[in-house]
């Protein structure tokens, strides 16, 4: 593990949960959204209403509320959405983060303490829509996480700065017209060095800039535990 890995990983003996806290970890199970997965051919994922039966169906089929998981999964998901793709650019189709599949309208909670880094409404079709980042200082070490697809009035009151505390409500799930054509989720990322971004940082990436982003943003599970 590098630095930022053993810090991740020492920051909780136990399961993080990032969803509303009366909602068990016990209640949170597996999903598969990538392209290896036959189950996903009788489904068009890249429309939410469908991509949504897919997902109730693994939620019923496991007794659960939450369906999880995506890092560094290819996917089709992304294939209809043209800034992912271009005559002149490789296909962005490796997840960067975990999503988190629930109703609309779910709080979404502060895994650890942190203060507001950036936020806004990223509107574009098949971006984060209303997204929050956070800053973690822990010694001399920082690095952020990213809360995407949230809500609009997540971020009506929300300013650089501001302070949550671990298990203290960041916002809630967006509707797929708020979150830009996804099935309701959080997407929850981990970021070392943000760079000059604000608001916004990559959440899907090329193969051929997986070896920086995978370094760069290491697997959120270190940190939640689930």
């Amino acid at each position: 593990m590098n630095k930022l890995e053993s810090i991740l990983h020492g920051l909780s003996a136990t399961a993080i949960p990032i969803l509303d806290a009366a909602i068990s970890i016990n209640s949170y199970t597996a999903l598969d959204l990538s392209i290896t997965n036959a189950a996903l051919d009788a489904y068009n994922i890249t429309n939410p209403t469908s991509c949504q039966e897919y997902i109730d169906s693994v939620l019923k089929k496991n007794h659960a509320e939450v369906a999880y998981g995506g890092y560094l999964e290819k996917r089709n998901l992304y294939s209809d959405k043209s800034n992912f793709s271009s005559n002149t650019m490789a296909l962005r189709n490796i997840h960067l983060g975990i999503d988190y599949w629930a109703k609309a309208g779910t709080s979404v909670l502060a895994p650890i303490k942190g203060k507001v880094h950036s936020f806004q409404n990223n509107s574009a079709m098949g971006d984060y829509g209303p997204t929050i980042i956070l800053h973690h200082q822990f010694n001399d070490s920082s690095f952020y996480t990213l809360y995407g697809h949230l809500s609009l009035d997540s971020i009506k009151n929300v300013y650089v700065g501001k302070e949550f505390e671990r298990g203290e409500t960041l916002g809630f799930l967006g509707t797929p017209d708020i979150n830009v054509n996804y099935a309701p989720h959080l997407h929850f990322q981990i970021i070392n060095d943000i760079g000059a971004y604000h608001g916004d940082y990559p959440g899907v990436c090329t193969e051929n800039d997986l070896a920086f982003y995978k370094s760069n943003c290491p697997d959120p599970n270190l940190l939640l535990g689930l």
